[in-house]
């Protein structure tokens, strides 16, 4: 808990049961004295796809994230290094990790200008694990350790007995199943947001769309054309409305980074979302200062199709994971400071201390070497070559990453790979139905604790592409959740790890680094925050 507090708290009151936190304010941008600001402080944010959804109980990937975050706001936010602090909440109590109560701010309002109240995290949570509701981010209530959150989502209980209450019009209370050390972080992601209960109601599938949509962040949809631009402006209710500098931000969804990199250097973007890793050294030399590449709390891996033929059989998904030069593609293929992933979990997770992988201990040519023995013990060789299609979702990076893998598998294991890319929707429609062999996929931490990327392949989360099912990793996981111990909990996802490993549903291939261009009047984005929590909120434009 106490590890969540930024530079600038306030008071830290402890007692035998109750630990109280007042935390220094975050999110806002912060200008120096004397900075000269623009005259227009307008920003274009380059953003890799078209969003989803506008939902926070629906949002999927970065492309609904980024977007959602200007627009609504959970109990807590993240500062710029990655800590929380408050959002609506005000300050909270915890009663050994596992009864919370959360002080609201009375100035909090949506952007219709009602108040934020208790009773609106109430509804949003409860809508959230409503099995009716099929959203997307129901399982993050059940990882969160909210009571009785799982059983809901399975309809074995109403949604009444969700362990979230109203205490009066400001104060929420919170109980957990079991104590998580680490419950304030979860706050921060956005399927924890509010949302108005009253527009949800009266406009149904279209409440996300402009001229309906009212939410409690920093920023109000004022347009949205789809595959051009979403436009957002200050909501002028939002409590800390004051130290919002930006009068108008724009997000610009392009899919190949190409086409985003040239459109920033046509000066029509302000910040990209990625670059063309070939270009990365052309880049430093062309843009001095404005090519960044921090470590992010991500891992890109290749997910197998556990309930069809060819890869139902672990040792096909074994012999795939194998034959993936992980060091090749991270250092030769991207080369811009990733670094290839020996396990699920990246090597920047807080509190994690990962065990040797395997994979590390062995030559590439040996794994090789191991991956064609299991392939042939699954009987596939000369005369029954392996086939099988890969899906990537329309990216440049995700092509050339597939191009390698489909030649390693060849040259290794004499497979035959069709690629199919298909547009973010239809990918993800694919995605969601099964209809793959193999299957491009990343994961970006909702929150810095390992728990975070080992949970998706639990058997009920929602985003478990590979539809995998172990009832030894379920064990592992639940253990973990109540382990208030680091150093057993750190044993517990050692565990989880080397599950994956023997039972291969899904390759890690490498860890993200957080490549992206920013203009250098643009000031003000976390580009140290692990997980890529950036606010519109805390950027600013310098007169240039």
């Amino acid at each position: 808990m106490l590890q969540g507090r930024r530079a600038g708290a306030t008071v830290i009151r402890l007692s035998a049961i109750f630990i109280a936190l007042y935390v220094g304010q975050g999110g806002a941008a912060q200008v120096p004295a004397g900075t000269q600001l623009a005259a227009k402080q307008e920003i274009v944010r380059h953003i890799k796809d078209e969003p989803a959804s506008l939902d926070p109980a629906k949002v999927i990937g970065l492309p609904e994230a980024q977007v959602v975050r200007d627009l609504f706001e959970g109990l807590v936010n993240q500062d710029a290094k990655g800590n929380s602090v408050p959002g609506v909440a005000a300050s909270w109590t915890s009663q050994n990790n596992q009864i919370y109560i959360f002080n609201l701010r009375k100035d909090a309002r949506w952007s219709n200008g009602d108040p934020v109240t208790a009773q609106d995290f109430v509804y949003s949570w409860r809508r959230l694990v409503d099995p009716h509701n099929a959203l997307s981010g129901a399982w993050f209530a059940g990882l969160a350790g909210i009571e009785n959150a799982d059983e809901i989502i399975a309809g074995k209980m109403p949604v009444e007995k969700l362990g979230v209450t109203a205490v009066d019009k400001y104060q929420l209370k919170v109980q957990l199943s079991h104590p998580v050390p680490y419950f304030i972080s979860l706050l921060a992601n956005f399927s924890l947001f509010p949302v108005h209960q009253a527009t949800v109601e009266k406009y149904g599938a279209d409440w996300t769309k402009p001229g309906n949509i009212v939410g409690n962040g920093a920023f109000t949809l004022q347009q949205r054309v789809v595959n051009e631009r979403l436009v957002a402006q200050p909501n002028p209710y939002y409590w800390d409305h004051k130290n919002t500098v930006l009068t108008k931000v724009t997000f610009v969804p392009i899919n190949k980074e190409s086409s985003a990199t040239n459109r920033y250097l046509a000066g029509d973007l302000d910040i990209t979302e990625s670059f063309p890793k070939d270009q990365y050294h052309k880049l430093l030399k062309q843009l001095p200062g404005q090519v960044f590449t921090p470590n992010q709390l991500a891992t890109y891996y290749y997910a197998f199709n556990t309930q069809r033929a060819p890869t139902n059989d672990v040792r096909v998904r074994q012999a795939l994971s194998y034959s993936i030069d992980r060091t090749i593609i991270a250092e030769k293929i991207l080369g811009s400071g990733e670094k290839p992933a020996w396990r699920f979990t990246p090597d920047v997770t807080n509190g994690f201390a990962p065990a040797k992988s395997e994979l590390q201990q062995y030559s590439q040519a040996e794994l090789d070497q191991q991956a064609k023995g299991l392939l042939a013990a699954a009987g596939y060789g000369p005369t029954h070559p392996l086939k099988l299609t890969l899906l990537y979702n329309s990216n440049e990076g995700n092509q050339k990453i597939a191009i390698a893998v489909a030649s390693m598998w060849k040259k290794a294991l004499g497979a035959e790979v069709k690629l199919v890319n298909q547009e973010w929707k239809t990918y993800i429609d694919n995605r969601n139905s099964g209809n793959f062999d193999v299957i491009r996929a990343s994961w970006v931490g909702d929150y810095n604790e390992a728990s975070t990327f080992l949970s998706l392949l639990g058997s009920t989360h929602s985003g478990n592409i590979s539809k995998f099912s172990n009832t030894s990793y379920d064990a592992l996981l639940a253990d973990a959740s109540r382990e208030t111990n680091a150093k057993l909990r750190n044993e517990d996802y050692n565990k989880a790890e080397q599950i994956i490993l023997s039972e291969a549903p899904i390759a890690p291939i490498y860890q993200y680094t957080n490549g992206r261009l920013i203009k250098p009047w643009v000031k003000g984005y976390p580009i140290d925050n692990p997980e890529d929590v950036a606010y519109s909120q805390e950027l600013y434009i310098l007169k240039h």
